[in-house]
């Protein structure tokens, strides 16, 4: 899963990039694996997404985020 899959709320921490070319600006802003990704909302035609990665809001590009793999996040508030 990527973070191109997430729905509005979602939420997944960040395992591994599907492509070493991830801009630099995104690592230093807290992309790294292990930091937890949440998606907060698409804008028109999809793209591009936003995102808030340690509690910055961050607005990225759908190709971008498809290289960005996630491990998924179990809502357990739902329950």
């Amino acid at each position: 899963m990527t973070v191109a899959d997430l729905r509005r709320g979602q939420k997944g921490i960040i395992k591994e990039f599907a492509d070493d070319l991830l801009p630099i600006k995104l690592l230093e802003l807290g992309c790294l694996p292990g930091n937890q990704v949440e998606l907060v909302q698409v804008a028109p035609f999809n793209d591009p997404i936003y995102i808030n990665v340690n509690g910055c809001h961050i607005a990225i590009r759908r190709s971008t985020a498809l290289q960005i793999e996630l491990e998924m996040i179990e809502d357990t508030t739902a329950l």
